[in-house]
């Protein structure tokens, strides 16, 4: 096993002898990994907006057949009819304003909750800068999400204007909910009259209900629609995770496509690194002719070309993956559509995949030649000098 270590200080020497197709071949790799681990984030946001676990306990009550905020229409007068279904603990109503409706990168979302109602809505996070106390004694005051707060250069004591609305910054919610970390939470009769759609007290968008046990969320979002299913206002209504996987559908698409771009960067990697491995060996064939003059055996020099690959592909995984892993973190990019966030991932998750896929294919693309370059005698090497 020592033996096999101590040729790696010849490897990397090998390596850098070639700088231009070294640097050209980490280069080509690091590009693909950074399109593969961003698609993974992309696909690790969709998952952990959209896919329900076995604790939520959180409805949304939306008016049946509408989707964009600006058509849901319910009357605020349901939530007390809400709060008597057997199994809801808690309920909230909300108004939701966006900037676009369609699906982008930088849309801004009000959210408009009842002056006692914030400390529930936003419950698990916390507010810096600030506090839920200062956002209730101004009417147009904003607890505005971290990851909205980033993007927009925004900081408690602030103005900001979008939308149409104009709301002061009353603090900076620091949350895990990728929901609450892009909006800005305001108040409910000033988002209803700043957007002028229904009024104060009379008409918002949805309804966020708390169940007290998580096993009964269909139970109870069956019980809500059928409370309002002759009204001329009827409800849908799901958990919220499947609400916001049913909004994102479009996202969801998109990024089942962006997958198959990911699967063709794993390729590129495995052809970048084969094809530079063949040309290194060709150029070598009197380098490990002499190599076998030294004593270096058939095996040996197969594990140096190996190892070479291995070097080649965790190079330029690791540039790749932590390049996109601090574009993700630093970007704070969500994708939005109908008022709902689907952020993209910022974890550990996706940078060590594409590392670890990389080193993969690296060590794959790597055998074949090893294979041939351990079968080549030394006479046949001179020969082909």
């Amino acid at each position: 096993m020592s033996r096999l270590m101590r040729v790696i200080p010849t490897v990397l020497r090998q390596i850098v002898r070639s700088p231009i197709r070294s640097g050209l071949t980490v280069a080509g790799i690091a590009v693909a990994m950074f399109l593969f681990v961003s698609v993974e984030a992309m696909r690790e946001g969709v998952r952990e907006a959209t896919q329900v676990q076995a604790g939520d306990t959180t409805l949304v009550v939306y008016r049946e057949n509408r989707f964009c905020p600006f058509s849901s229409r319910l009357p605020q007068f349901y939530n007390d009819r809400i709060e008597r279904v057997d199994g809801v603990s808690a309920v909230v109503p909300m108004q939701i304003h966006v900037s676009n409706c369609r699906a982008s990168l930088d849309v801004v979302t009000f959210r408009g909750v009842p002056r006692d109602d914030l400390a529930r809505a936003v419950s698990g996070g916390v507010v810096k800068n600030g506090s839920i106390a200062e956002w209730q004694v101004r009417g147009d005051a904003a607890i505005v999400g971290e990851a909205l707060a980033a993007r927009r250069g925004i900081k408690a004591g602030d103005r900001f204007s979008a939308a149409g609305i104009t709301v002061f910054v009353a603090g900076i919610l620091e949350t895990d909910h990728p929901q609450d970390r892009n909006i800005a939470w305001v108040h409910l009769p000033f988002l209803q009259e700043a957007s002028r759609r229904g009024g104060s007290g009379g008409l918002v968008t949805q309804f966020n209900v708390s169940v007290a046990e998580p096993d009964q969320l269909e139970i109870v979002a069956a019980a809500i629609d059928e409370l309002f299913v002759h009204d001329e206002y009827p409800t849908s209504t799901r958990p919220e995770r499947a609400f916001v996987g049913r909004a994102a559908r479009d996202i969801v698409e998109l990024v089942d496509f962006a997958g198959m771009l990911a699967w063709g960067a794993l390729a590129a990697v495995f052809a970048l690194i084969a094809n530079a491995i063949i040309l290194a060996m060709q150029d070598r064939i009197r380098d490990h002719a002499v190599l076998q003059t030294l004593g270096f055996t058939g095996p040996l020099i197969g594990w140096m070309v190996i190892l070479e690959a291995a070097f080649l592909g965790l190079l330029g995984g690791v540039f790749g993956a932590g390049s996109a892993f601090l574009v993700v973190r630093l970007g704070n990019f969500s994708l939005t559509m109908e008022g709902l966030n689907v952020e993209i991932a910022a974890s550990w998750f996706a940078p060590t995949i594409g590392i670890i896929a990389a080193l993969i294919l690296g060590l794959l693309a790597g055998l074949v030649p090893a294979i041939r370059m351990a079968r080549r005698d030394i006479a046949t090497c001179f020969r082909s000098v």
